[in-house]
């Protein structure tokens, strides 16, 4: 049987405001839905903003429930807001901020499973790539191109 590989290419960047004007307007965007989190139990805000393909911006953030796991993560709010109100429309771009203890701040910003999972989905609907922008604590920034490099063998991805 022989040894699979899976590479993906990504950016990292010292900072957010070393991308690109409109990205920086998404983690601006991000920023501000992260300030309505309602994080009482992991004190872990985290702010989603979605760029459509035609300019809109829309937004989430993580908004959590005494009875875990009811809650969802801001990610989910964002996608889910556009499968529902705007499913016709692309995604281009998603970006993900963050703030809190249950990360250390040097410790890379990476969407839990099920986020993946709905963000594949999302990706798999349009079939172009969704980019995928992930602020750091630290303010360090990396970029995917396609949500799949963040889950290679998703359900329902071709292997």
């Amino acid at each position: 049987m022989a040894l699979q590989e899976h590479k993906f290419f990504y950016q990292l960047f010292a900072h957010w405001n070393q991308l690109a004007e409109p990205d920086q307007k998404l983690v601006e965007h991000a920023v501000l839905a992260m300030g309505k989190a309602y994080a009482p139990y992991s004190k872990f805000k985290v702010g989603a903003s979605v760029l459509l393909a035609t300019g809109e911006i829309i937004c989430g953030s993580n908004q959590e429930n005494i009875a875990f796991p009811s809650g969802l993560c801001a990610e989910r709010v964002a996608l889910n807001y556009v499968g529902a109100n705007h499913p016709e429309i692309e995604i281009d771009t998603l970006c993900i901020v963050a703030e809190g203890g249950l990360m250390p701040d040097e410790q890379l910003l990476s969407p839990c499973g099920a986020c993946r999972q709905v963000m594949l989905e999302s990706e798999n609907r349009q079939k172009p790539p969704i980019r995928v922008i992930m602020v750091n604590q630290d303010q360090r920034t990396m970029i995917v191109l396609s949500v799949a490099d963040l889950l290679p063998f998703g359900f329902g991805k071709q292997a």
